[in-house]
This record gives structure tokens, sequence and C-alpha cells, in this order.
């Protein structure tokens, strides 16, 4: 499918990112031109594939770079008065393989032979795994203190991790050097619009497991953004087909200290409500998200929020969750202790429906 710049309006068959420096978004994304199927009949054995009318990759079912994921469970959490949808049950632990199916189910269908991406982590070891199946060459720029669990499942798919010491910026200046000298396809979860094709299925699969109903509301970690922005189109998506007749507010948890979007909408107090920055949340520690504009529109336009979490009550969430049964790793922590902090503002009030999502496995830290 064609590639648009929302900015300029040009197309492009294939690029990463728009000759202006913006990012790029699918020309006509596929939308279903039938009623919303029976939530009680719904067939969901191809998991998140089986949203396919949503899907703009993915047509044939042959190129399809497909591990079973998706449908993750939906499930009550007592303690919080909340659902949460525990993402971190994916074949690489986290909810990044919603984006690397997509994205690698593109490559296939492009002949792309080798890919490059750029992550703290989780999304290295998905892109790298989702290579591996569709038997595509990978190379993941990774900082040089990432966590050896993550390093280890880079390395067991036969990719090559590039360790790139100082910031997570240089990381990311590092793999575009690789694209720029190169013939690699940049598989990137910030940039490449496949990953957010997958990321909205989050949506589809809340909205039939839930009955079609919308929840008031949704909380989610948010680094660079590709879950959120996924929830938004997702649900934006179900609304526009007429599948759903509303749109949940959502609410962005971040790390305190590292917290961009919640210092464009709150101040450079409310995103380091703490001396110490929350390393915990390694993961979300994204100082410059590429698609910031998009996010801050996504979140204003649901009368959403974002909010900043310090290390101390991430670690009380972690322990709450992990002694409730729910083994995440610690950057999932920062949404429902967020949630916490959303009812005590009024952003979300305390008989609203809401979904929590669990991003990654307590497995693999």
């Amino acid at each position: 499918m064609q590639l648009r710049c929302p900015d300029c309006d040009a197309s492009y068959g294939d690029r990463w990112r728009c000759r202006c420096g913006s990012p790029l978004q699918f020309a006509d994304p596929p939308r279903p031109d039938r009623p919303r199927p029976d939530p009680e009949s719904f067939d969901s054995r191809d998991g998140l594939w089986s949203f396919e009318a949503f899907l703009p990759t993915g047509n044939d079912p042959a190129d399809r770079v497909t591990l079973g994921e998706g449908m993750t469970p939906l499930v009550a959490a007592d303690a919080w008065d909340a659902s949460f949808k525990l993402d971190y049950v994916f074949p690489t632990g986290s909810f990044k393989d919603r984006g690397a199916t997509t994205t690698l189910t593109r490559a296939v269908e492009l002949g792309v032979d080798r890919v490059v991406e750029d992550s703290s982590g989780n999304a290295g070891a998905a892109i790298a795994t989702y290579a591996a199946r569709a038997g595509i060459d990978a190379e993941i720029y990774v900082p040089a203190d990432v966590k050896d669990a993550k390093l280890r499942a880079i390395r067991r798919t036969g990719a090559d991790p590039v360790r790139v010491d100082g910031t997570r910026e240089d990381v990311t200046d590092a793999c575009l050097d690789a694209v720029r000298d190169g013939d690699a396809w940049y598989a990137s979860h910030a940039w490449n619009p496949a990953f957010f094709a997958g990321t909205a299925t989050f949506a589809y699969e809340t909205a039939v497991q839930r009955g079609w109903s919308v929840p008031d509301a949704v909380v989610t970690p948010v680094g660079h953004g590709t879950l959120l922005l996924g929830i938004y189109d997702g649900f934006r998506a179900l609304y526009d087909a007429g599948w759903t007749d509303s749109m949940p507010r959502i609410v962005g948890a971040q790390a305190a200290g590292v917290a961009p979007i919640v210092e464009a909408l709150h101040g450079v107090d409310a995103a380091s409500p703490s001396p110490e920055p929350n390393d915990a949340a390694d993961g979300i520690q994204i100082s410059t998200p590429v698609q910031l504009d998009r996010i801050l529109t996504a979140i204003d336009e649901t009368d959403g929020d974002a909010i900043a979490v310090t290390e101390p009550e991430l670690r009380a969430e972690l322990d709450g969750l992990h002694a409730a049964g729910f083994y995440t790793e610690p950057t999932c922590a920062v949404a429902p202790a967020a949630l916490r902090t959303a009812r005590n503002r009024g952003t979300i009030r305390s008989d609203d429906d809401v979904v929590v999502a669990l991003t990654g496995s307590g497995l693999k830290g």
C-alpha cells in the first residue's frame, strides 16, 4: 500500500521517512464494509490477524510472519478496580510483537532480505524474532548497558546486536547511519507505519473481548508512543467503521525525569516530580519521541492525560502486581501507578470503566 505524508501530502511506495522529515502513514488504510460481527461467534483463531479487515499488510495469508500472536487475555484486576490487558504473554514477552508481526509481514511483501532496528530491548527482541521467523537477516542496535536477558533474546535468534555507547538517541543515530550507508530496510517501531498498524490491534481485541463496548479510559506506558498511538488509531478505526460509538480517554504513563509528554502538557516540574529519575522504567526513557505531536493530539482529542511516575511509586506498584499474580517487568508498573494518580486528579473517575495495558514480562529482567 502507498504511504502518505500527513504534513506535505507527498506519497511513496516505500520509504522510512518523508523527505520533509515527517513520519509517514498508510495512504488508504482498509476499513471493513460490513456490520460488526457478533462477538460471541467472532472467530479469533488467527490471533490479531483475525482483524485482517483493518490491517494494511498480510492480505495474502502466505505472506504473514506470525507466531500465533494476539488475543491476549483481558482480565479483572479487582485491587485496581480495572481490567488488565496482559500483553506480556506474547511470544517474545512484550506487546512489541503486535508491531513486529505486521512490520516483518510488510518486509516480506516488499522482498526485503535484511532489516535493522534500534531498541532498548523489547522491540529489538521482537523484530529479531520475527525476522528469524521470516528468514530475513536482522541487525539490532541497542544501548551498551542493555539488560543481559534482552541481549540474549536478540542473539539467540541469529540476529546481530550492535551495542552503542551514549544516550538512547545515540543508538538511533548509529542505526540511521547504517540505513543510509547500506541496503537495509528500517524496521523501526518508532517510524514504520506497519508497526502502528499492528499495535492498533490492541484496540480491536479489547473491543471484541468487551462485546464491542469501549472502556471509559485506557492507561498505557509511553516511550515512543507506539502502543498509545496504536490504541488511538485502533479505536478511531472502529468508530469510523461504525463498529463502536465512542472513544476512550487515553492516559499515558511516563518515567519521572524522562517524561517529554508530561512536560509538554504540564511543565518541567510535573515531568520531574522527584530529584531522582525513574531509572527502573528503562523501557520508556525516550526524551524525544519521534511522533510527539501525534501523541499530544491523541491525548487532547480523547480528553486524556499523561502522568510521570517516580521510581518509589513504580516499585510499590510492581510489588502489588507480582503479589496479585501479574508477573511483569518493572516498566509495566508505571501504568497502574498512573491510574492511581489519574483517579486522585479526577482525570479518571472512581466509577469509570478502565483498561490498563501490561506490556512486558517479568521473565525478561
